[in-house]
Protein backbone atom coordinates (compact mmCIF):
# COMPACT_ATOMS: atom_id res chain seq x y z
CA UNK A 1 0.00 0.00 0.00
CA UNK A 2 0.95 3.29 -1.01
CA UNK A 3 0.20 6.15 1.15
CA UNK A 4 1.62 9.55 2.23
CA UNK A 5 0.49 10.78 6.05
CA UNK A 6 0.80 13.97 7.27
CA UNK A 7 1.03 15.82 10.37
CA UNK A 8 1.86 18.51 12.58
CA UNK A 9 -1.63 20.64 11.59
CA UNK A 10 -2.94 22.52 14.78
CA UNK A 11 -4.21 26.07 16.02
CA UNK A 12 -1.61 28.91 16.08
CA UNK A 13 -1.75 32.67 16.66
CA UNK A 14 -0.61 35.13 13.85
CA UNK A 15 3.04 35.03 13.96
CA UNK A 16 3.30 31.67 15.33
CA UNK A 17 5.21 28.78 13.76
CA UNK A 18 4.08 25.23 13.11
CA UNK A 19 6.15 22.01 11.30
CA UNK A 20 4.65 20.14 9.38
CA UNK A 21 5.57 16.88 8.64
CA UNK A 22 4.61 13.99 5.73
CA UNK A 23 5.95 10.41 6.08
CA UNK A 24 5.94 8.69 2.99
CA UNK A 25 5.53 4.31 3.06
CA UNK A 26 4.89 1.69 0.02
CA UNK A 27 7.77 2.57 -1.98
CA UNK A 28 11.09 4.87 -2.69
CA UNK A 29 10.08 8.52 -2.72
CA UNK A 30 13.87 9.55 -2.91
CA UNK A 31 13.86 10.56 -7.15
CA UNK A 32 10.50 11.80 -6.81
CA UNK A 33 8.97 15.62 -7.21
CA UNK A 34 7.34 16.18 -4.05
CA UNK A 35 5.53 19.18 -2.23
CA UNK A 36 2.40 20.37 -0.80
CA UNK A 37 -0.78 22.14 -1.97
CA UNK A 38 -3.43 24.04 0.26
CA UNK A 39 -6.89 24.41 0.04
CA UNK A 40 -8.90 27.22 1.73
CA UNK A 41 -12.15 27.39 2.34
CA UNK A 42 -14.43 28.36 -0.59
CA UNK A 43 -11.17 28.68 -2.90
CA UNK A 44 -8.83 26.37 -5.06
CA UNK A 45 -6.28 23.73 -4.29
CA UNK A 46 -3.04 25.87 -4.66
CA UNK A 47 0.93 24.73 -4.66
CA UNK A 48 2.51 25.75 -1.71
CA UNK A 49 6.06 24.33 -2.03
CA UNK A 50 8.31 21.86 -3.69
CA UNK A 51 11.13 19.67 -4.86
CA UNK A 52 12.48 17.87 -7.79
CA UNK A 53 15.68 15.85 -8.49
CA UNK A 54 18.55 17.75 -10.76
CA UNK A 55 18.96 15.06 -13.31
CA UNK A 56 20.95 12.21 -11.80
CA UNK A 57 22.25 13.99 -8.18
CA UNK A 58 21.49 13.85 -5.32
CA UNK A 59 20.70 17.96 -5.37
CA UNK A 60 17.30 19.19 -5.54
CA UNK A 61 15.43 22.37 -7.03
CA UNK A 62 13.31 24.17 -4.55
CA UNK A 63 10.14 26.06 -5.58
CA UNK A 64 7.82 28.22 -3.26
CA UNK A 65 4.89 30.06 -4.36
CA UNK A 66 5.15 34.18 -3.45
CA UNK A 67 2.51 34.21 -1.14
CA UNK A 68 5.12 32.31 0.97
CA UNK A 69 8.38 33.08 -0.03
CA UNK A 70 11.20 33.55 2.97
CA UNK A 71 8.51 32.49 5.39
CA UNK A 72 8.05 28.72 4.50
CA UNK A 73 10.93 25.86 4.15
CA UNK A 74 10.63 22.74 2.52
CA UNK A 75 12.87 19.78 3.23
CA UNK A 76 13.21 16.16 3.00
CA UNK A 77 14.78 13.13 5.16
CA UNK A 78 15.19 10.65 1.87
CA UNK A 79 16.72 7.71 4.86
CA UNK A 80 12.77 8.66 6.53
CA UNK A 81 11.15 9.11 3.67
CA UNK A 82 9.57 12.18 5.28
CA UNK A 83 9.37 15.43 3.55
CA UNK A 84 8.53 18.60 5.65
CA UNK A 85 7.05 22.09 5.77
CA UNK A 86 8.90 24.61 8.28
CA UNK A 87 5.98 27.26 8.30
CA UNK A 88 7.35 30.52 10.25
CA UNK A 89 5.28 33.99 10.53
CA UNK A 90 2.07 32.79 9.33
CA UNK A 91 -0.92 34.59 8.61
CA UNK A 92 -4.56 34.27 9.39
CA UNK A 93 -4.54 34.15 5.37
CA UNK A 94 -2.30 30.90 5.65
CA UNK A 95 -5.75 28.94 6.92
CA UNK A 96 -6.15 26.07 4.94
CA UNK A 97 -5.55 22.19 4.61
CA UNK A 98 -2.52 21.23 3.67
CA UNK A 99 -1.72 18.40 1.65
CA UNK A 100 1.52 16.74 0.65
CA UNK A 101 1.72 14.69 -3.06
CA UNK A 102 4.20 12.81 -4.54
CA UNK A 103 4.86 12.32 -8.46
CA UNK A 104 7.65 11.17 -10.58
CA UNK A 105 7.04 13.68 -13.09
CA UNK A 106 7.51 16.89 -11.61
CA UNK A 107 5.17 18.33 -14.20
CA UNK A 108 1.97 16.76 -12.95
CA UNK A 109 2.98 17.54 -9.34
CA UNK A 110 3.33 21.52 -10.33
CA UNK A 111 -0.64 21.25 -11.85
CA UNK A 112 -2.02 18.76 -8.98
CA UNK A 113 -2.22 16.05 -11.15
CA UNK A 114 0.55 13.93 -8.50
CA UNK A 115 0.09 10.37 -8.22
CA UNK A 116 -0.45 10.17 -4.73
CA UNK A 117 -1.80 11.90 -1.84
CA UNK A 118 -2.46 12.76 1.65
CA UNK A 119 -5.16 12.63 3.81
CA UNK A 120 -4.40 16.49 4.58
CA UNK A 121 -3.39 18.53 7.73
CA UNK A 122 -5.71 21.26 9.09
CA UNK A 123 -3.54 24.71 9.77
CA UNK A 124 -5.57 27.23 11.92
CA UNK A 125 -3.96 30.77 12.06
CA UNK A 126 -6.01 32.95 14.35
CA UNK A 127 -5.48 36.79 14.69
Amino acid sequence: QVQLVESGGGLVQAGGSLRLSCAASGRTFSSDAMGWFRQAPGKEREFVAGFSASGATTDYITYYADSVKGRFTISRDNAKNTVYLQMNSLKPEDTAVYYCAADPNVYKLRRGAAAYWGQGTQVTVSS
